[in-house]
């Protein structure tokens, strides 16, 4: 069986590091934010153009934090509205919701499967404030055009960018998730937060730390939300080489849409340059359950991220009604196919060779 994503294959070169690392740490003796909390801290900044790094305990957190932070700030209010896609991962709207914010649904676009620029201008209110940007699938969204509308809105921009480590042009305070299956994953779960802006920095590093900047006093109501020293040790191995296994991704991603030819099956946009990470290569279908059974009895395992779109979820019962076609339509035909730094060439050839038969 080809698995859909193979972690410990992925984890496997680093094991004799991972070990050292975690002997390291035991010497130590010091286990929560740390001196390698510290480091990777200053790594990942750099790495993704950002001043400031802030690591948490998951990736929702650090949505989570941003918007307390910013609401601390006075930035952001109890009550006001932030756009988000449709049809997005429930845990960019839950980190909306556990801030006491109103989230504001947009339809994407069939082609990207971000949301779709054309389309924010309409559903923004006196009461919209910022604009939450998913990077879906690992491709960067049209940055350019939603950082005009907000500009001229005067609307905040935070960047869920929990599957897409390593794309360019990520500027605004940005989310990411570092679970195992991510781009860049520790073994457990971990978060972080970049961002250019002081103030809100100084207010996040204080709130994952119980609202504490000096132990026993407390500025603000805070969390407990802090990455530990092993998954901080472990992610400052993987870092050096996560451009070239997103490069590895984009080889894969470069074949399945030059090699794939089948008309019962779409394949992603893509336009070949670096804004696509491809943490999944998604592809759609009319008959999903079909293809995914066809490809199981292959041996190829899949994925479907999203089954249910957020709107139709048990938990959202007062959205049910609401009707997005488009974000309805991706749920009902996508499906992932394997794509990960480890998969072979003979494996890729095979892939292929089966989706071209079917």
């Amino acid at each position: 069986m080809i698995s859909f994503l193979d972690l410990k294959k992925i984890n496997e070169p680093y094991e004799t590091a991972f070990q050292q690392k975690l002997k390291s740490v035991l010497e130590n003796g010091w286990y929560i934010l740390g001196k390698e909390v510290e480091t990777f801290e200053k790594a990942f900044a750099e790495y993704c153009g950002a001043k400031y790094c802030i690591v948490v305990g998951n990736g929702f957190d650090a949505l989570v934090l941003i918007f307390k932070g910013y609401i601390e700030l006075g930035k952001l209010q109890k009550g006001d509205e932030v756009i988000v896609p449709a049809n997005t991962y429930i845990a960019s709207i839950l980190a909306i919701l556990q801030a006491d914010l109103v989230p504001v649904l947009v339809e994407p676009k069939l082609e990207t499967y971000n949301i779709n620029p054309d389309l924010i201008q309409e559903k923004i209110t006196s009461k919209t404030k910022a604009i939450l940007v998913v990077h879906l699938y690992g491709q960067l969204a049209e940055m350019e055009k939603i950082n005009e509308i907000a500009e001229k809105n005067n609307l905040l921009i935070i960047q869920d960018s929990a599957q897409s480590h390593g794309v360019e042009n990520q500027k605004s305070t940005a989310a990411y998730s570092f679970y195992p299956g991510k781009n860049l994953g520790c073994l457990g779960d971990g978060g972080a937060i970049t961002t250019n802006d002081s103030a809100l920095a100084k207010v996040l590093f204080t709130l994952r730390n119980y609202g504490s900047e000096k132990k026993y006093y407390n500025e603000y109501i805070g969390v407990n939300s802090r990455l530990d020293e092993l998954q901080a040790g472990f992610l400052n191995l993987k870092l050096p080489n996560l451009d070239a296994d997103n490069e590895k991704r984009r080889a894969i991603a470069r074949r399945y849409l030059s090699e794939i030819k089948n008309e019962k099956i779409i394949l992603p946009f893509w336009n070949f340059s670096n804004n696509h990470v491809f943490h999944l290569f998604v592809v759609r279908t009319e008959n999903r359950e079909d293809l995914q059974h066809y490809l199981s009895e292959n041996n190829i395992q899949t994925v479907i991220h999203y089954p249910v779109p957020p709107h139709k979820q048990n938990a959202f019962q007062e959205w049910n009604h609401l009707s997005f076609p488009i974000t309805e339509k991706i749920h009902n035909e996508v499906l992932s196919l394997p794509i990960s730094p480890v998969l072979t060439e003979t494996e890729i050839d095979f892939i292929i060779e089966i989706l071209n038969q079917y």
